[in-house]
C-alpha cells in the first residue's frame, strides 16, 4: 500500500489527484495540504510519496521541504527552470536514494506527441509549436511547450540541421517566444483545457502532431504511474517518457 499526501489538494488539479488516489488500488490518501498549512506535517512516518500541485511561486520551497523530510516527491506544478532544478539536485545529494520527479505534462497523449515530434524533427526544415490553454493558466508558454521545444532543438542539433528559415520582419509584429530556435505560440481561450500542436514543414509537405486533453481526468493515469514508480530512480527526473516503454 502506497501512502500518498497531496499538496494543493483543494486546487483544480489537486482535487482530481485526491479523487484518483482514493480510487486507486494499493494506494491510500495520507494527508492533504493547502496554502497556509504546515507542509512539515508530511513525514516518512505517514507518507511514502507526496504529490505537489501548488503554484510556481511556492513549488520550489515545497519540494525542498519535502526532500528535507525524506519523502519521495512527484511534481506537477509548472514554471520549473534549470536553475530551480539545480537547487533541488543539490538538496538531493544529501538524501541518496530519494527521488523527485517533475512532469511538464502528465497526459500520456501529450508525452507521446512530444516523443513522436522529436523523431520527426530531424526530417523537416521548419518546426513550430502552438500551445492552447484555458485563460486561468498562470504561465505562458506552458511548461509542456517549453519541454517540447527543447526536445525538438536537441534532435535537430544531433542531426546537424541548419537553423529554421524565417525572414519575417518583426517590428511591431509577433512571432511568439523563441526557445532554442523554435518559435512557440501561446493561446489562452475560454473553453479550452490543454492542447498542443507541433507543426513541421518541408517544401510541398506538412506534418501536424496534435494532442488534446479535454478534461483534467486525462492527467490522472500519468500521475498514478509516477506515484507507483517513485523511488525506482534516485535523484531528479524530468518527463513521464522515462516511465513509458518508448
Amino acid at each position: 500500500m502506497i501512502r500518498v499526501s497531496v499538496i494543493g489538494a483543494k486546487g483544480r488539479m489537486g482535487q482530481h489527484v485526491v479523487a484518483a488516489v482514493r480510487n486507486a488500488k494499493y494506494m491510500e490518501l495520507a494527508l492533504t495540504i493547502d496554502a497556509g498549512e504546515d507542509i512539515t506535517a508530511i513525514t516518512p512516518e505517514n507518507t511514502d510519496v507526496a504529490v505537489e500541485f501548488s503554484v510556481p511561486s511556492a513549488s520550489l520551497e515545497n519540494v525542498r521541504a519535502l526532500v528535507k523530510s525524506g519523502v519521495h516527491v512527484v511534481v506537477g506544478t509548472t514554471g520549473w527552470t534549470e536553475e530551480k532544478m539545480d537547487i533541488v539536485r543539490a538538496d538531493l545529494k544529501e538524501h541518496p536514494g530519494l527521488s523527485v520527479f517533475i512532469a511538464p505534462n502528465f497526459a500520456i497523449s501529450t508525452v507521446l506527441a512530444e516523443y513522436f515530434a522529436a523523431q520527426a524533427a530531424k526530417y523537416f526544415e521548419s518546426a513550430e509549436i502552438v500551445e492552447l490553454h484555458h485563460p486561468d493558466k498562470v504561465d505562458a508558454p506552458s511548461g509542456t511547450a517549453l519541454h517540447t521545444a527543447h526536445a525538438l532543438a536537441a534532435a535537430r542539433q544531433a542531426a546537424g540541421m541548419p537553423n529554421i528559415p524565417d525572414n519575417t520582419q518583426t517590428d511591431g509584429g509577433s512571432r511568439g517566444q523563441v526557445v532554442d530556435g523554435i518559435h512557440v505560440h501561446a493561446v489562452r481561450l475560454r473553453g479550452l483545457n490543454a492542447h498542443e500542436e507541433i507543426l513541421f514543414g518541408n517544401a510541398g509537405e506538412q506534418l501536424v502532431i496534435r494532442a488534446d486533453s479535454f478534461d483534467r481526468t486525462s492527467f490522472m493515469p500519468g500521475v498514478l504511474l509516477a506515484v507507483r514508480k517513485a523511488g525506482t530512480r534516485a535523484g531528479l527526473s524530468v518527463g513521464l517518457d522515462q516511465y513509458l516503454d518508448l
